[in-house]
């Protein structure tokens, strides 16, 4: 009988993901994870199997609060684009607060991988598809109030706000001040 677990698997998913988040897939060796982890190599391998499958754990689990955390900003009650530009400043000040300027971990998998591994690009897409249809249904309701124009297409302005949101998270890894991001999201919202 082999020796039971000494450490939690779901708290060194987490430790994963943030490593993997502030280094990259690339940069993050087996070693560097066995001492961030605190665990034995066997470990590692016996329970997550590979690099790539602890990867592929923690990108799902920062996918999952990332698209959480979309919905809680977005809910509510409230003038629909005092909600979206919330939301906006929200991403935006996170970002900008993060002392390593890690970014977005989705974005940073599709920069570091492309279209090059498939099962990244699906799990990525699949989080920007959830995403700008949480972004559709709030324009949507808008539009039923007769905030947001009702003539103006819904899905384009939702792919709007994905890319907008998008390019935020890539922009706050080099800014230094939050002026340029406060204009994107007054002038993104002045568009809807």
């Amino acid at each position: 009988m082999g020796r039971p677990k000494q450490f939690d698997p779901d708290v060194a998913v987490e430790q994963a993901m943030q490593m993997f988040w502030r280094q990259g897939y690339g940069a993050t060796t087996p070693q560097c994870l066995i001492d961030t982890l605190g665990i034995g190599k066997g470990s590692l391998y016996n329970t997550f199997g590979s690099k790539r499958q602890l990867f592929d754990l923690a990108l799902r689990r920062y996918l999952d609060l990332q698209n959480s955390a979309v919905t809680e900003l977005l809910e509510g009650s409230g003038p629909v684009k005092e909600r979206l530009r919330k939301a906006l400043l929200v991403v935006a000040e996170t970002d900008l607060a993060d002392p390593d300027r890690r970014g977005c971990l989705a974005l940073n998998t599709a920069m570091e991988f492309g279209r090059t591994d498939e099962s990244m690009t699906a799990q990525v897409q699949d989080m920007f598809d959830r995403i700008e249809g949480a972004f559709r249904a709030l324009i949507e309701e808008g539009q039923r109030a007769g905030e947001i124009d009702p003539g103006r297409d819904a899905k384009g302005l939702a792919s709007l706000l994905l890319s907008t949101v998008n390019g935020m998270r890539l922009m706050a890894r080099v800014e230094s001040r939050p002026d340029r991001l406060i204009r994107v999201i007054d002038t993104t919202i002045d568009l809807l």
